[in-house]
């Protein structure tokens, strides 16, 4: 698969981001040091006074998908220029994120469903999250919930999400 489509599918899966988010990310919000993607929420938030503020999250990443987004982006040489560090990666739009990972996962041969999206590649890095244990806490950051009830619905797994945090208790 050429990088382009295999790194903006990976972004998807490793960040939990949504498609908006996603076209967002520049150089310059990627810390190859600390192992890290910096998100901004496209979700409006308001502060006390009412006043609509940005909302940022960084989101740790394995070191494997940093090498890689480096190697086919040239992450660290564009983060040397001040033009290129604050270029979107994924000059995109929406509409072309969801033909992409379409086609990546029409490709892989998933079964069509609604998880053969971008939403499913965000749910399942919250069932994910969940199976291996992360907080319940943590992961309403990475995702940029405002609400804890929202990010309550990956703990409701069912199956073999359910299994393995069943096997985790008797361990």
């Amino acid at each position: 698969m050429p990088n382009r489509p295999r790194t903006l599918c990976e972004t998807l899966h490793h960040t939990g981001c949504r498609p908006s988010e996603l076209i967002e990310i520049t150089p310059a919000r990627i810390d190859l040091s600390s192992g890290a993607v910096t998100l901004r929420s496209l979700k409006k938030r308001k502060d006390s006074s009412g006043t609509q503020k940005s909302v940022y999250r960084a989101v740790p990443v394995p070191p494997g998908y940093l090498d890689t987004l480096n190697t086919a982006h040239g992450i660290r040489q564009a983060q040397t220029s001040r033009k290129l560090a604050h270029l979107p990666i994924w000059p995109l739009s929406r509409v072309r994120v969801w033909q992409i990972v379409k086609d990546v996962m029409i490709e892989a041969k998933i079964v069509d469903a609604a998880h053969r999206s971008p939403k499913g590649l965000r749910h399942g890095f919250g069932v994910n999250a969940v199976v291996n244990g992360i907080p319940l806490h943590m992961l309403q950051k990475w995702m940029g919930h405002a609400q804890l009830s929202t990010t309550t619905i990956y703990a409701n797994a069912i199956g073999k999400e359910e299994q393995n945090i069943a096997a985790r208790m008797w361990s």
